[in-house]
């Protein structure tokens, strides 16, 4: 749906660039190669947002699994840690050499 909104903006915008405004062919092309590059921009971050999740969700998985992880200088598992879910955020547990410690699982390896 949102490919649809952004195509019909795009078509609008050239609709009202051809009709409504005094612009030479250079600064019309100007425009279309800024709204071209910011789309491409965004897309391209969407795309690596989309892969970093991807990877998070893949560790939280092997957590939950009961798979060792390895997040920087830490092993990561079910016995030492607890998962937080709203952040995905690892945390040491009471009693265990990594009370208090905690990871991130963006930043863990997969």
């Amino acid at each position: 749906m949102g490919y649809i909104i952004a195509l019909a903006s795009l078509f609008l915008i050239f609709a009202f660039m051809h009709y409504f405004t005094e612009l030479n062919k250079n600064q019309k092309l100007t425009v279309i190669l800024v709204l071209v590059s910011f789309i491409s921009f965004a897309y391209m971050y969407n795309f690596y947002q989309n892969n970093q999740r991807e990877k998070m969700y893949e560790i939280v998985v092997k957590y939950k699994q009961g798979k060792t992880i390895k997040c920087g200088k830490y092993d990561i598992n079910s016995t030492n840690f607890s998962l937080s879910t709203g952040t995905y955020t690892f945390i040491g547990k009471e009693n265990t050499p990594y009370y208090s410690i905690m990871i991130s699982a963006y930043k863990c390896e997969n």
